[in-house]
């Protein structure tokens, strides 16, 4: 399971976190209502080590319309550098 949860949770919620990440569970830290960083178990492979091409959403096709006007591709850009 992968938890998404804000840095005032984090805070409040830290033993129960720790305990969860080492079971394997993963968390992903908002700060400011964006993505901070991931909470992973020890030795849990790396974004950088999976291959992009594994990723359901790298290079998906278009399903709307960005409210900035940026294209697909520059999503992508932002999403993974």
């Amino acid at each position: 399971m992968h938890e998404i949860l804000n840095a005032k949770q984090l805070r409040e919620r830290l033993k129960d976190i720790v305990e969860k990440v080492r079971h394997g569970e993963k968390f992903t830290v908002l700060y400011r209502s964006r993505p901070a960083f991931d909470i992973v178990p020890v030795g849990a492979p790396s974004v950088e080590s999976v291959p992009l091409e594994s990723d359901s959403l790298y290079r998906a096709a278009p399903v709307g319309s960005s409210d900035s006007g940026d294209a697909a591709a520059r999503h992508d850009e932002l999403l993974y550098r």
